[in-house]
């Protein structure tokens, strides 16, 4: 695995492997990588969604969506938003990109060993190991 920085970054497919990206913490936020794209988010997110999916006991599905598209409820992708989560609001940092919680972050906390992630062509899920 390799170090997750800059020179060194996870690299990482979408939960149903259809596409490529780079992720690399950088102080206390996690830079994603998309083509020429970049979402960041708040590093903690790993620590908290690995406790939320603990609590939650089971498959939580992912609900991968834009910010500016709104987020089933239950999904990984609400949780990563909603303001009863541990930040009170969004973990990812760069306005208008926001979202996407749901589609980038499990597979890194797949590859991280911290979680398990279905690999199927659309409606994926993911709990804690």
């Amino acid at each position: 695995m390799t170090a997750g920085t800059v020179d060194d970054p996870w690299q990482l497919r979408t939960p149903p492997g259809t596409s490529a990206y780079a992720m690399h913490r950088a102080g206390d936020e996690l830079v994603c990588v998309v083509g020429s794209t970049t979402l960041r988010y708040q590093a903690r997110v790993i620590d908290d969604l690995a406790a939320w999916l603990r609590e939650q006991g089971d498959w939580v599905a992912l609900g991968a969506a834009d910010e500016q598209k709104p987020a089933a409820d239950g999904t990984v992708e609400a949780w990563g938003r909603s303001e009863s989560n541990p930040v009170g609001g969004w973990y990812g940092l760069r306005k208008g990109y926001r979202g996407r919680v749901g589609m980038y972050l499990p597979p890194l906390m797949e590859a991280l060993g911290l979680a398990e992630l279905t690999h199927d062509a659309r409606n994926n899920r993911m709990r804690a190991v």
